[in-house]
């Protein structure tokens, strides 16, 4: 493989970028290298890159890990990767939407680590449902817009915690790994970007009776974040004398707002309904 800088490889191939696909390349090889480094690859390691761009961190994941797999949309760059990466006997290149991908077939049983610079817009529809189809990864090292990565990363009761947040918090560690300004693109994006890594727990963070409940109820305390919790499980169509007997249950005050409640917490209630709707039908 020939070590050709991104501007390289788009002026040799004429490449046009594509604004609906919201395309932003890596040019700043320092950052590639803390992007392999962050997601900790290894020759034992099968890495599944999610949009490879011209190939600028494609290549030196190769040189790393003893497999790579990369998924690219762009029709336009599939040539200019089988070209420029043809030497490779540890790489496979998939034409492929990431959000249609199977990666429970992709990964046939290995453990993969996954790595992406993705496109602002499709970030966290594909990270949701990465966690939620529960593929079987390692981990997810991440190029994001910076502002997804603080929600991400973020702790109850601050303005950044979310439904984002506990999704992946649920399901993962979150680590910062570094931050990348816009110079280190082209074309340059508007935002700032963040590298964060998304290490999966070996079981989700809590015990929870029923996730469809757990994440229905998350959904609905930040949907009406200003709403203390009572207020919001009874939007869901519980009584008053009910949501009043499993706060007390779970142990939480009236007046609590659900924006400081952690994965554990929000577990604990979840279960508390579950078990009082159980009562209530043996009853």
């Amino acid at each position: 493989m020939n070590n050709a800088t991104t501007r390289e490889i788009v002026e040799k191939y004429g490449f046009h970028f594509t604004k609906s696909l919201g395309q932003n390349f890596l040019v700043d090889q320092n950052i590639v290298h803390a992007i392999v480094q962050g997601a900790e690859i290894g020759k034992e390691d099968h890495v599944v890159e999610i949009g490879p761009g011209v190939g600028t961190l494609t290549r030196e994941l190769i040189r790393t890990a003893g497999k790579v797999t990369a998924i690219e949309l762009d029709a336009k760059l599939i040539p200019i990767l089988q070209e420029e990466l043809k030497e490779a006997d540890n790489f496979e290149l998939i034409h492929a939407d990431a959000t249609k991908v199977d990666f429970e077939a992709l990964a046939a049983g290995e453990n993969i680590k996954l790595v992406a610079n993705l496109p602002y817009y499709v970030t966290t529809p594909i990270i949701t449902r990465i966690l939620n189809d529960k593929v079987g990864f390692q981990s997810l090292t991440i190029m994001i817009q910076k502002e997804v990565a603080e929600r991400i990363n973020a702790v109850p009761g601050t303005k950044d915690y979310g439904a984002l947040s506990l999704l992946v918090q649920y399901y993962c560690d979150t680590k910062i790994v570094r931050h990348v300004p816009p110079e280190c693109f082209i074309p340059r994006p508007k935002v700032d970007s963040t590298v964060i890594r998304l290490t999966r727990l070996a079981k989700p963070r809590a015990e929870v009776a029923d996730e469809e409940l757990f994440f229905r109820i998350i959904r609905q305390v930040f949907n009406m974040r200003r709403k203390t919790l009572a207020n919001n499980l009874k939007a869901l169509g519980y009584s008053r004398e009910y949501v009043e007997e499993v706060l007390r249950r779970a142990g939480l005050d009236e007046k609590v707002r659900g924006e400081t409640l952690s994965v554990e917490r929000f577990a604990q209630l979840a279960n508390t309904i579950k078990e009082m709707g159980k009562r209530e039908t043996e009853n």
